[in-house]
Formats: C-alpha cells, structure tokens, sequence
C-alpha cells in the first residue's frame, strides 16, 4: 500500500499557549522555573523550542526549566545570553506521530482498529490528542506513520483534517506514511519499531520540500495530554535531543523509561523500563523540580513520556550513520545517545496519562467525567478537534445523570447514568442502569422500522435494552444489548477470553467485542 495523503489548511496564526505553572512547595516568579539543584537569577530571557520568553507561571500549564548560575533570592531558569539570536519557527519543524504496532495493549479494543483510532472522551479518538495539539502549537507539518488496522484511523483523518469540511490547514498538510515493502531485503521488513519506523520513511525528509524543516518531533497517538510543543526548552539548551518528562510514581516507574539529569538539565543516565536494583538506582529528589515533599516522596522517578524533539540533521545521522540497525527510539536510540549527544529533559507538569493498558485506558475515560478533572477537552484557547459528525441534540427523558459524559445524538430513556460515559447515537431503553461503564455509541442509526422489524424477528438492535444494567465495563461500537441483562463481574474474575460469547474481562473490566450481541437475560 502507497503512503497516503491529506492535505490540510491550518492558519499560520493557530492558537497557542505559552504558560508555566505553579505547584505547591515551589518558589516560583516571572520567567521562573526550576531545574536540577536551586537556581538563581541569571542575565537575558530565557527561550524555548519557539524562541520566546516565558510569562508569569498559572496553574494548570507546563513548566519547563534548566539549572544556572546563582545570584540572590529568586529563582530562575538556566539561561543562554549566546543563543538568543536563535529563534525556531513554528514551520520549520515537522512532526511524525507513531501509529502504534499491533495494538496488543488495549486489546481487545484494538481488535479492529489501530491504537490511535480508538475512541476517548464520548466523541474523540486518541489520534486527535496529539495531532490537536500540533495545531494548536502552530505546526502544520504532520506525518503520522500507520501499520496494523489502520483503516478507521485513515478515515477519521481524511474526515478531520482536510480542505473540505474539515480543520482549516492553509500551507501545511498531514500525510499518513503507511507501512509498505520495497525492492532490496531491507525493504521487504515491516516496520521493527518506532525509530525503524522514521528510517524507512527517512528519504521523505530528505525531499526538496522539506528543506526548511530543522526540528522533528516525534510523538505517540495514544496519550492524553495538553502541551504546546513550541514551549520545549530545546534551542536554548544547543540540545541534539529533548526527551518530555514527567515525576513518575514508584508504583507505576518501571513501566517506562526512566532517566537522571544534571543540574543543566542534561540527561546522563537513561534506563527503559529497569526492573531491581537497577529500577533503585534511577530514584531522585524530584522536590528539586517544585514537587511538595509529600508528593515527591512517591513521584521519586523521572519518566520520559515518550514525546521527542530531534534536530532534524541529528535525527538523519543517528537513523542512517550512527545506530542503523536499532529499532526503537526508548530502549536504543536514546540510551545510546546520552553518551555521545546533548541530550536534555523538558520536565512537564500538566496532566500527562498513557493509555497503556485496558485499565489505564478505562481509568483515564471516567475521570474525564469529574466534576473537577484534572483534565479537560473544555478550553476556548487550545480546542481539541475531531471528526464533524453533524449529529442533533441528544434526546433525553426522564433521566437521572450524574458526574457522567453524554455524546451527540442519543436516545436515553427512564435510564440512569452515573460516572460513565456515553458516546455518539447510543441508545438506552427505559430502565437501563450505567454505573462506572463506557459506551462508545454506534457508527450509524437504524431506523424506528429497522428496530421493530429486528424484535419481532426476536433479534437485538443496536443500543442497550430495556432494564439491562451495566457496571465496571465497556462497550464497543454497534454492540446490540438485550433485555434484562445484566453485566457486573460480579464473581471478580480478572482475566477471561470468551471472544464466541461477545465479550472479554481485562484487569476485572468486561470489554464487549465491537459488532457482538448479547441476548436477553444474559448475566455477565
């Protein structure tokens, strides 16, 4: 298959956020941040990937930062009166989003579809997170690398991101570089991991078109996050590379990889996912980075998120020269650059959750539905985009709702729905009880005659029917629910595979299998 193409129209003006933040415990003034060990106010502005200076810190934004020399009192960034001359531009950089590979962590969901096209948030797909926040940051040159299942997430981004009926691209564009064998025994290989995955396209960079390009970004499409990517502290820094980073918990610190950093921000050390004693050895002081002592006690880790910026002649060097047979940029592209490359780490404060498990995934959708989430698709200055569905107002009657999401175009009934969320044209029939439950919706209505015609056939439509109730699960898309089923695990079970039944149970979460049928009276 041919690497596709989708032009896009963003304006060169796209919204952007440029803010720092504050956390408990830290000291934080205008242009403040901290790095490393306590810093003290140096001479110029300090400069990110964009080249600007950074305003006073708000809450709830990224804080980027970097060590220097020491003066009084206040602290301040690490700062580079020599690079001030240095300013990127928004469309000198280019970004690659990863597809994903066979998609075996949020399987079964990822049965059907690639990882970045799975539905988040009632009406999104994962692949809109990042590909929002390139707009968003003002980089309107996107490719996005597919392999397995990639149909729907081709659709969605021919939909959403067009000239049509679309976002609005202007010069740039999205291309989807699909994964493809060529002449030679190095062609005839799918892709073998992330950083395999640049090198096989790595000739489109090379093209005259690109010659403007000087930074590449690479990306993961399935996370959720909220950044401007122009606010990496990576020009300032003369860095080769800039790794995102996050405090990471203990409990959660050897599912990711892990680094310590100077006082300059420089990455010295970096481990993918250790395990003993190497894991103990990759702990820090993370206070040093404005974590209250209560909060850097647990978060004692720093964890790469799997975002990246290259200079792009770097990124061609280390692919093609340097590491030609290393396939993936977090457990060998990285930790072999250290040693030889200015690697630094942008620490990233703002929310930040990978959906790296079916329970990561299921966690991270129904604290969307909070009253005070920590994250939120609900902000005017930096929109999240999706696909334009053009659906009506969801129809309500008599309905108890409460901390919950519900999508476009629903029919809901007597039902009541509680912490969960509700995706496009889902249908509740009267009685239906939603307790901590995801429903993705359906791709498409049947008719009031379609529906009548398939019951007194004795068959189930689409949606969920009458007094059926639903607890710890997910439903995938145009899942026909009968009546007086009930679905609850309530035996506990953990791990189950019943795919001939409809159905599967990750982490304790019954996950319906999109397109399957559960008949009347079923209990789950």
């Amino acid at each position: 298959m041919d690497s596709g193409r989708v032009l896009m129209n963003l304006s060169a003006n796209a919204p952007s956020v440029n803010r720092a933040c504050r956390r408990g415990g830290s000291v934080l003034g205008e242009r403040s941040s901290i790095w490393g060990s306590e810093v003290h106010s140096g001479g110029s502005e300090s400069r990110g990937l964009r080249g600007d200076s950074f305003p006073m810190s708000s809450p709830g934004y990224p804080i980027s930062a970097a060590g220097g020399r020491r003066r009084k009192r206040a602290l301040q960034t690490f700062q580079s009166p020599f690079f001030d001359k240095d300013r990127a531009n928004a469309k000198n950089v280019a970004a690659i989003i990863l597809g994903g590979g066979a998609g075996t962590k949020l399987f079964p969901l990822t049965s059907r579809r690639a990882e970045p096209a799975v539905p988040i948030g009632g009406c999104y797909r994962l692949i809109d997170i990042p590909m929002s926040n390139c707009i968003n940051s003002g980089i309107n040159k996107i490719y996005v690398m597919t392999q397995f299942n990639s149909w729907s997430l081709n659709r969605h981004l021919a939909r959403t991101y067009n000239f049509g009926n679309g976002v609005n691209f202007g010069d740039g564009f999205v291309e989807v570089l699909a994964a493809t064998q060529t002449p030679g025994k190095a062609g005839m290989n799918w892709f073998q991991g992330t950083a395999d995955a640049v090198r096989q396209f790595i000739w489109v960079f090379e093209d005259a078109r690109n010659k403007n390009i000087e930074h590449v970004l690479i990306l993961c499409g399935d996370q959720l996050y909220r950044m401007n990517y122009m606010d990496f502290k990576h020009i300032d820094t003369r860095a080769d590379i800039t790794v995102s980073s996050v405090p990471m918990a203990s409990s959660r610190a050897s599912d990711f990889g892990l680094m310590k950093i100077d006082k300059f921000g420089r990455v010295i050390r970096f481990s993918e996912k250790p395990k003993g004693a190497e894991l103990e050895a990759m702990k820090v002081d993370t206070t040093i980075f404005g974590l209250p002592p209560h909060e850097a006690e647990d978060a004692s880790y720093i964890a790469s998120m799997g975002v990246y910026a290259f200079r792009l002649d770097i990124l061609l060097k280390l692919l093609r020269w340097r590491y030609p047979t290393s396939n993936d940029f977090g457990s060998e592209i990285i930790p072999s650059a250290v040693n030889e490359y200015n690697v630094q780490a942008y620490m990233f404060h703002d929310y930040w959750e990978d959906i790296g498990t079916i329970r990561s995934f299921f966690d991270a959708n129904l604290a969307l539905a909070e009253q005070s989430a920590r994250f939120q698709f609900y902000d005017p200055r930096t929109p999240f985009y999706t696909s334009p569905r053009y659906l009506p107002p969801t129809k309500m009657d008599k309905c108890k709702i409460v901390d919950s999401i519900v999508s476009h175009g629903c029919f809901l009934e007597h039902c009541s729905i509680q912490h969960s969320i509700v995706g496009d044209r889902s249908r509740l029939e009267y009685g239906v009880q939603l307790k901590d439950a995801i429903v993705m919706g359906a791709d498409n209505y049947q008719t009031e005659a379609e529906r009548a015609a398939l019951l007194a056939e004795g068959k189930v439509p689409i949606g969920i029917g009458r007094h059926t109730r639903i607890q710890n699960c997910i439903v995938d898309k145009n899942v026909r629910i009968g009546r007086d089923v009930v679905i609850a695990n309530t035996d506990g079970v953990r791990e189950s595979d019943r795919p001939s039944e409809g159905f599967y149970v990750r982490s304790g979460i019954v996950v319906l299998l999109k397109n399957s049928t559960i008949k009347d009276g079923t209990v789950i």
